[in-house]
């Protein structure tokens, strides 16, 4: 048990002496019933006053540790990152990192490593959802939270914060579906040990899944891409149009960066804008390549909220919080396993809502319609 949690409960068992002594001068008043009732508001007004002072004592010099499975994808450093930093640090906190550079054994390695360096809360960005558990049930067992960060960690003990990855699945493909609903599909899933790119792939599924049973849909090639890299996705692109002829009319990619890889294969086949595709984060080149017709959606998820969703529930943690105590948490089950969670909602852009992300201060408007023709997006002047 760390330091940080001994003099937790120390403070604790003082809180509840005093608390004791409170109740005995409570009930010297309780034969009248004004009595009782100031009493009960003296006690909870004290309750109120210790709690608050007993988490601002324990959260007092945290220690945060944060797990990066990699830096590939530009929102992590860009977004996600400075979000979080900002949370642990205005709760009183500090913020140490490291990097596994898309090493799942460097990630175990790294774990331990920010433990060793103090660290009283744990926030993980898995890169193998499976091989990342023992770390994190030893971890739990120490008496460290620990916060699976937008993807997930299979461990009751965890506390999940993400977004609602299905419903980002089904709104890339409603998109998708409404502009072609009959043709040949390919489908670019992400990490295959990610538990990510399944939940998205259920989302697709329940908007295409009917017209793929009728006949309507043919999906000609799906495949997942290993740590959700571009270039491999550019080359799976490239093959599944070989094999398809390129007869293709839609490509449902499940991230941005995936994306700029399939653009670029359809733009090598003199394809792109006339192939309809997909992608999520909201990276800035996929925007602008909403506003320049070659990508159709991307799901924005603003990192910002989730960085600072799971810096305040570090805080919260380092604080003696427990799972049940995290605000605005739901029960996901996650084959078979009760998962406590935070989702938050992400926003598909398209060119009709491109001014929801340049409001948002995400994007500027001359990074936006970059090569865009004046006057063929609303946004762009």
């Amino acid at each position: 048990m760390k330091i940080l949690n001994r003099r937790f409960w120390a403070i604790l068992a003082v809180f509840v002496m005093v608390l004791a002594a409170c109740g005995g001068d409570a009930a010297t008043t309780t034969s009248e019933a004004t009595g009782t009732t100031a009493a009960t508001e003296t006690t909870a007004a004290t309750e109120t006053t210790a709690a608050t002072e007993t988490t601002a004592a324990a959260a007092e010099g945290f220690i945060v540790g944060v797990s990066w499975n990699n830096y590939n994808e530009e929102r992590w450093a860009k977004w996600d990152e400075p979000a979080m930093k900002a949370a642990i640090e205005a709760g009183g906190g500090t913020y140490i990192s490291a990097d596994a550079g898309s090493s799942e054994e460097q990630q175990i390695t790294d774990v331990e490593n920010l433990i060793s360096q103090g660290a009283n809360v744990l926030i993980i960005l898995a890169q193998n959802v499976e091989a990342i558990r023992p770390a994190v049930t030893a971890a739990l067992e120490q008496g460290i939270p620990v916060i699976g960060y937008d993807r997930l960690i299979a461990d009751p003990g965890a506390l999940y914060v993400t977004f609602d990855n299905v419903g980002v699945g089904r709104m890339m493909a409603e998109v998708i579906y409404e502009q072609v609903p009959t043709g040949n599909y390919i489908i670019i899933k992400g990490n295959g040990s990610d538990a990510n790119s399944d939940f998205l792939r259920e989302g697709i599924e329940e908007v295409i899944g009917a017209a793929v049973a009728a006949g309507d849909i043919t999906i000609v090639g799906e495949t997942y891409t290993d740590n959700w890299d571009g270039a491999l996705a550019q080359t799976e692109t490239e093959q599944f149009l070989t094999q398809a002829d390129n007869d293709v009319q839609a490509v449902i990619s499940e991230n941005d960066g995936m994306a700029t890889g399939v653009v670029a294969a359809l733009e090598a086949q003199g394809l792109a804008g006339e192939v309809k595709v997909s992608g999520q984060d909201g990276d800035l080149a996929a925007l602008n390549r909403v506003a320049l017709g070659t990508q159709s959606v991307s799901v924005w998820k603003d990192a910002r909220e989730l960085g600072t969703a799971a810096g305040e529930a570090a805080v919260a943690f380092a604080g003696g919080a427990t799972l049940a105590d995290i605000p605005g948490t739901i029960q996901f089950d996650a084959d078979g396993t009760s998962m406590t969670s935070i989702f938050l909602d992400p926003h598909p852009i398209t060119q009709d809502t491109l001014d929801l992300v340049v409001d948002a201060g995400w994007i500027t408007v001359e990074q936006l319609c970059d090569g865009v023709a004046a006057g063929t997006v609303a946004v762009c002047p």
